[in-house]
C-alpha cells in the first residue's frame, strides 16, 4: 500500500479536525475527499505531505513512517510526491518552460538534454507543448493548471496530492482538468488523492469517495461495497448452520450504518427482515428462506443503490 493510516488524530495546532482516521491506498488509485469547508479535508492532506506532523496512531506514506519522519527527510518524502493547489503557485516571473526546468534542477536535474525532453513529455501529456515559451499571466486559469499537473508529474511521482484544484475553474474547464488528472492515472500508473467540492465530478469520473464529516473520515462508497456484499453472503448461503449465520450477517449489515448513511427506511426493512427470521422455527427455517428472507433483501439491495 503506499498510504496506510490506522486510528490517526488529526490536529490542526491544537484543536483537534479529525479522529481515528483509519484508510489505505493502493497504486493506481484515484481517490476523492468531500465535505465542507473547515471539516480536515485539506489538514488531512498536509499529513500526507509532512505539513501537519501526526503525534497519535500510525500512518504510513510510501514506506514512510509519518510518526516518526524527522523533518531532514521530508525533502526526499516530498520528491516523491506530486502536490497540485487552487492557486497554481507558478512562479509569476518566468515562462512555462522555466517554471519546469526551476523544478528539476532543484531536484537533482543536471543533463539539459534530459531536461529537455522530460519537459516536452510532460507538456505533450497535458496538451501544452506549444505554451511553454508563454508566462502565467498569458495563461487562463485552465491553462495554468495544466502546467502545475505538468509540473506535479516531473519526476515521475507514485502520489499526487491535488487540493481542489478545480475550486478556481469553470464547470466545463473542472471537467476537463479531472478527466486529464484521470487520464494520468490510466497511463501513467499514478495515485491521485483529489479534495473537491464539485460532486458532479465525482459522478462523471467515478473513484473512491471518502467524506470528512463531524471530525469522522469514512469511505461513502466503500460502504455500499461491504453491504452488497453481506446480502450475497445471505442469499448464496446453504450451510447446517445457516440461520445463526444470517443472523450475524443482518448483525453486520445493521452495524455497518456507523455514519448513519442509510435511510431510516432501509434500516426499517432489516429489522422487518430480522423479525421474519426471528419468527421462524428451525424446522421451518430453510424453506421460508426461499420465500420470504430473500424477496426482503432484494428489496432492500433496491434501496441500498439508492444510498448517495
Amino acid at each position: 500500500m503506499l498510504i496506510e493510516y490506522k486510528n490517526v488524530e488529526v490536529f490542526q495546532e491544537t484543536q483537534e479536525v479529525l479522529r481515528d482516521v483509519t484508510f489505505s491506498v493502493d497504486e493506481g488509485e484515484f481517490v476523492y475527499i468531500i465535505g465542507k469547508v473547515g471539516s480536515g479535508k485539506s489538514s488531512l492532506l498536509k499529513t500526507l505531505y509532512g505539513e501537519l506532523p501526526i503525534h497519535e496512531g500510525e500512518a504510513y506514506v510510501m514506506g514512510y513512517d509519518m510518526c516518526g519522519l524527522r523533518r531532514k527527510y521530508l525533502p526526499e518524502l516530498r520528491r516523491k510526491l506530486g502536490v497540485i493547489f487552487q492557486d497554481f503557485q507558478l512562479l509569476t516571473d518566468r515562462t512555462v518552460d522555466a517554471n519546469l526546468r526551476f523544478v528539476l534542477r532543484a531536484t537533482g536535474w543536471n543533463n539539459k538534454v534530459e531536461i529537455d525532453e522530460r519537459i516536452n513529455e510532460v507538456l505533450t501529456l497535458v496538451g501544452m507543448e506549444t505554451k511553454g515559451y508563454k508566462l502565467p499571466s498569458e495563461l487562463s486559469g485552465g491553462e495554468q493548471q495544466r502546467i502545475a499537473i505538468a509540473r506535479a508529474i516531473l519526476n515521475n511521482p507514485k502520489i499526487i496530492l491535488a487540493d481542489e484544484p478545480t475550486g478556481n475553474l469553470d464547470a466545463e474547464t473542472s471537467k476537463l482538468i479531472t478527466e486529464l488528472l484521470h487520464k494520468v492515472v490510466d497511463e501513467q500508473g499514478v495515485t491521485v488523492v483529489m479534495i473537491t467540492h464539485n460532486l458532479r465530478l465525482v459522478e462523471c469520473y467515478p473513484g473512491r469517495v471518502f467524506e470528512c464529516k463531524d471530525k469522522v473520515f469514512i469511505e461513502i462508497n466503500g460502504l455500499k461495497k461491504d453491504i452488497k456484499k453481506q446480502i450475497a453472503q445471505i442469499e448464496n448461503n446453504n450451510d447446517e448452520n445457516q440461520e445463526e449465520d444470517d443472523f450475524e450477517i443482518i448483525e453486520n449489515l445493521t452495524n455497518l450504518d456507523t455514519a448513519g448513511e442509510l435511510t431510516d427506511e432501509v434500516m426499517g426493512n432489516l429489522d422487518e427482515v430480522e423479525d421474519n427470521v426471528e419468527d421462524k422455527t428451525d424446522n421451518d427455517y430453510k424453506t421460508t428462506k426461499q420465500t420470504s428472507l430473500k424477496p426482503d433483501l432484494f428489496e432492500i439491495l433496491e434501496d441500498l443503490v439508492e444510498v448517495e
